[in-house]
């Protein structure tokens, strides 16, 4: 009985321990939270939805690049196709090119250290972002750069939700094909995501060549409007709120993860109830424990009130995408979930090109017919060891 006690205390006290540190770390991270909304630009854009062609891409155009090499990506794993990017990543910097490497120091925990050292000596920089530290340890472990972002000679940007990694190319079994949204632009845009490189850089080695204007060239403009939102771990959520509040049509919205919280849940049934159609695609496989289920209990209200949710079969979907009215899409790096809304720094790419969001919107209908359409007779029949599951997942949505 007494180790029951003793045991009960610890629990307790890890429990206390883990609010107090998360509740201080919160405030604190957002005293010195970096919000922007960058201005309104026109730029080309490029779409990559598979794996294969968007490091293709990637690869060719850094082995093309003369200056600099900035590159920041929450996971590269110790396989393959990742040490074929770092040894790129290696080549140019020992041809003299500038390169650094920022990465997440939880997303990428699977990168060898030997594989960091060989990128130093051939003079690669190498930074972690985000390292856990205290006062707040469990804060610290939880809130990830979760952005990916490349900026190639000051003149080529890409964003979205690639990292690097086997499976990104359809190599893991368990997942099979995998389907993401990755943006490759120039022209203006290019320029705000060369800043946000820089001021993460900045926030994590004290750096500041955010104004150094060797790294930003002239810039053309593109044909497509679109605009950046840079957010940490606040702000995104109004965002969200403010285009669906405003939708008069058609909700889509695609995201590997669907845990919208209290709010924007409300705010896609006060949709619903005034006439508008919401379609949501998200994957039927899942990648990490826990998170299919904690999507379930927001599944059933909006399928009664007339949400079409389509599971995604042909493999693992991965892609972000948000598009109100065929009048603006949103691309980028956030899931609709709540750690992207209250954790996670992300960068969101919000598009104004008819044409560009047509293109978009044609692909992703393709996705409806390799999918499965969840009914509210098939969510009724769930088994009661998922339902148990949902409430577990329930409790524990904000840090899935």
């Amino acid at each position: 009985m007494k180790l029951f006690f003793i045991m009960s205390f610890i629990i307790v006290a890890i429990i206390v321990w883990c609010v107090i540190d998360y509740k201080l770390g919160r405030k604190h991270h957002l005293k010195k939270s970096k919000y922007t909304q960058y201005p309104p630009r026109k730029s080309d854009l490029t779409l990559f939805t598979d794996g294969d062609s968007f490091y293709k891409d990637l690869f060719e155009e850094i082995k093309n690049s003369t200056k600099s090499i900035h590159v920041l990506f929450f996971i590269i794993k110790n396989d393959q196709i990742s040490h074929e990017f770092l040894s790129i990543l290696g080549e140019k910097a020992s041809q003299g090119i500038e390169v650094r490497l920022l990465i997440d120091y939880i997303g990428c925990s699977k990168l060898s250290k030997k594989s960091i050292a060989l990128l130093k000596e051939k003079g690669v920089r190498v930074v972690y972002t985000h390292k856990p530290r205290f006062p707040f340890l469990f804060y610290t472990l939880q809130a990830r750069n979760h952005r990916k972002i490349t900026v190639l000679d000051g003149k080529i940007g890409y964003l979205g939700g690639f990292n690097i990694s086997k499976e990104y190319i359809g190599q893991d079994p368990d997942l099979g094909f995998w389907r993401d949204f990755h943006l490759k632009m120039t022209g203006e845009g290019v320029t705000d995501l060369q800043t946000q490189f820089l001021t993460d850089w900045y926030d994590s080695t004290g750096e500041n060549d955010v104004h150094d204007q060797r790294y930003y060239p002239d810039q053309r403009a593109g044909k497509s409007t679109h605009l950046f939102v840079s957010t940490y771990g606040e702000n995104l959520q109004q965002h969200f709120r403010s285009f669906i509040q405003d939708a008069k049509r058609e909700i889509i919205i695609c995201s590997p993860y669907f845990i919208p919280g209290k709010q924007l849940f409300e705010d896609l049934l006060a949709a619903l109830s005034r006439g508008v159609k919401v379609k949501v695609l998200v994957p039927m496989r899942k990648d990490h424990p826990l998170v299919k289920e904690a999507a379930f209990p927001y599944y059933g209200p909006l399928l009664e009130a007339g949400c079409e949710i389509y599971q995604f079969y042909h493999g693992f979907f991965h892609a972000k995408m948000i598009m109100i009215d065929d009048h603006i899409c949103d691309i980028g790096t956030a899931n609709f979930d709540k750690r992207s809304f209250y954790l996670n720094d992300e960068m969101n790419c919000f598009i104004y090109d008819k044409e560009f969001i047509k293109d978009v919107k044609q692909f992703v209908y393709s996705d409806f017919t390799r999918s499965e359409l969840l009914t509210y007779e098939l969510y009724k029949k769930r088994s009661f060891s998922h339902r148990v599951k949902e409430k577990f997942a329930t409790l524990i949505s904000h840090f899935l």
